[in-house]
C-alpha cells in the first residue's frame, strides 16, 4: 500500500491503493473516474522510480538563448547594487560606456533584476 500525504500525489496513489485493495483495476477506474491506461502510466512509474516519480516535471527545455554570460550579469547586477536610482535605460547607457552591451529591457528581463536592491543589502555590499 503506497503512502503520501502530499496534496499534489494523493489522487495517483489513492487509485494505485484502491486498485489493489478492490484487486480490480477497471473497477478502481470508475471508482476514481480515469482511464486504464492512466492507471498503468501510474502503475510504471511508481514501479521505475517510486512514489517520488509521480511527481510532475516540466518537460520544457530551458531557454538559454535569453541567458548572457556571468561578467556581464555580474555588471548589471553591481550596477544596480551601487546605483539604485538609475533606470533600466541609464544603467544601459552607463554600461554601455564601459563596454558592455545590454538593451534597457536586457536589464529586467533577462537577468533577472526586477527590484532594486534593500538597503541592508547595499551597505552590506559597499562595506567589502
Amino acid at each position: 500500500m503506497l503512502n503520501s500525504t502530499d496534496k499534489i500525489i494523493k489522487h495517483k496513489t489513492g487509485l494505485l491503493n484502491l486498485a489493489e485493495e478492490l484487486g480490480n483495476v477497471s473497477k478502481a477506474c470508475q471508482v476514481m473516474r480515469c482511464s486504464r491506461d492512466t492507471f498503468y502510466r501510474y502503475k510504471s512509474t511508481v514501479e521505475d522510480g517510486g512514489v517520488e516519480a509521480l511527481f510532475e516535471r516540466t518537460r520544457r527545455k530551458p531557454n538559454l538563448a535569453n541567458r548572457v554570460d556571468k561578467a556581464t550579469e555580474q555588471a548589471v547586477i553591481k550596477s544596480a547594487t551601487y546605483f539604485p536610482a538609475y533606470g533600466q535605460a541609464r544603467t544601459s547607457n552607463e554600461l554601455r560606456k564601459l563596454g558592455i552591451f545590454v538593451s534597457p529591457s536586457g536589464r529586467k528581463c533577462n537577468l533577472g533584476v526586477t527590484s532594486q536592491p534593500k538597503l541592508p543589502a547595499l551597505v552590506a555590499d559597499c562595506d567589502t
